[in-house]
């Protein structure tokens, strides 16, 4: 994609060397290199480097912020985007979510970590609108391949590393690697310390933990209709609410609020008193009907599942679930171990099973499932989910796990159509009229 420049040689910068001409520059990456021998083959191509690209987009004095995990990069950078944008900053947030300025929705879902080349173009379009601080989910594959070169971030925040991403990575130890090296410089640092299973370079670095003593510690909290907590920060002490469900959200709210403390001149107390505002993530922990409780998750991971599972553990629990194809078949096992030690009810179904066979695949999840009393399988997942809520009894609660937000599902080399949150809300309407 070309995207425009002003008061240049050239009216456009790309990243494609198929586009450069003698308008258009091509911008020189990590990912792209193999391909200048092609544009040295034309006439008058001017050749430039990322850094070149922030010197002509203004964007080099942006604050940017990275946030990199298994799980809780978008709550946590959303979160964090919610305060500073209720504190009066202007600020941007791209993620899987897709790209936001200043509360308003410029681009729909892509990738988590874009490459380099549209992440500057977004920074250059925060910029432009006012935004002194520029929010971001860093992925692993990111980090690898290099998508985040050039860029100075204010603050890097880890939020916690399990399981996930083997069939690009090959080891867990591969991706701790991976997920440590983005902590190995002397930039400011948020370290959950809870999480444990990450090296980090301890210059200007702080932490924020439940169990540990950190520089941010959550000292009493309850989980009862959304998250009350006491954060103490040295010698400062202040309490907050969430309508947020769930543990592991104490955990990204917390991070979000130290984010915003370490990067402004704001008191602990002020920043808390905004949090409230911040109602969530599409499909994290997302409420699509009170009467009966039917939430939708993203969770796709063990780790995932059973932080989201164990914030309900008291209750009677039905589980709609699968796992992603073409994808780490080592984590399907444990998965249905997760479902199996919480759920009341389980339903194995179809989850974007690409070019592989759904059935295979809910058999590889089947193995960690012993009581297989409580399992049905019903891979069309549209049946899956409405056969699961006509089935809720008195005080169940369902929870639709594995896609959260995404309004499609991945068969082959299609994506089809589909949002689970869609099918729960036509149940609703048919058996409740509402």
């Amino acid at each position: 994609m070309k995207y425009p420049v002003k008061n240049r040689p050239f009216d456009f910068i790309t990243d494609n060397s198929l586009e450069c001409d003698e308008k258009c520059a091509f911008v020189l990456t990590e990912q792209n290199q193999k391909y200048l021998h092609e544009v040295r083959k034309k006439d008058e191509i001017k050749i430039i480097s990322p850094k070149i690209v922030q010197d002509i987009y203004g964007v080099k004095d942006m604050k940017v912020v990275g946030i990199t995990g298994t799980n809780g990069k978008t709550t946590t950078a959303a979160a964090i985007y919610s305060i500073l944008l209720d504190l009066g900053y202007g600020a941007a947030f791209q993620g899987s979510r897709g790209f936001f300025v200043n509360d308003r929705k410029l681009e729909e879902k892509s990738l988590t970590t874009p490459p380099i080349l549209k992440t500057l173009y977004h920074m250059y379009l925060a910029k432009e609108s006012g935004c002194e601080f520029f929010i971001m989910e860093v992925s692993s594959h990111a980090i690898v391949q290099k998508r985040i070169e050039s860029l100075s971030f204010a603050l890097k925040v880890f939020t916690n590393i399990t399981q996930d991403h083997l069939d690009y990575h090959k080891s867990f130890e591969d991706y701790w690697s991976v997920k440590s090296s983005f902590f190995s410089d002397d930039v400011l640092k948020l370290i959950n310390k809870d999480a444990k299973k990450i090296d980090f370079n301890i210059k200007n670095a702080y932490t924020y933990a439940l169990d540990v003593p950190a520089s941010f510690n959550i000292v009493a909290y309850s989980l009862n209709d959304g998250i009350t907590a006491a954060l103490k920060h040295f010698e400062e002490q202040v309490e907050f609410f969430s309508p947020l469900y769930g543990f592991f959200n104490l955990y990204n709210i917390t991070a979000a609020i130290a984010s915003v403390k370490l990067l402004t001149d704001f008191s602990l107390k002020d920043i808390c008193n905004v949090v409230e505002n911040f109602a969530g993530v599409g499909g994290r922990m997302e409420v699509v009907s009170d009467r009966p409780l039917v939430i939708v998750d993203f969770a796709h991971t063990p780790d995932g599942m059973d932080k989201v599972l164990d914030s309900l553990k008291e209750k009677k629990l039905s589980i709609v679930f699968g796992a992603g194809g073409n994808r780490d078949k080592s984590k399907r096992a444990m998965m249905g171990r997760v479902a199996n030690r919480y759920g009341k009810k389980i339903y194995l179904t179809n989850d974007n099973p690409r070019d592989e066979n759904p059935l295979d695949i809910i058999e590889d999840i089947k193995k960690g499932i012993t009581e297989v009393t409580k399992l049905k399988v019903i891979p069309d997942r549209q049946k899956a989910i409405e056969t699961a809520v006509n089935e809720l009894e008195d005080e169940d609660i369902l929870m639709i796990l594995g896609k959260g937000d995404e309004e499609y599902i991945e068969i082959g080399n299609q994506k089809i159509p589909f949002d689970d949150r869609e099918v729960v809300r036509a149940v609703m309407k048919e058996k409740f009229n509402r």
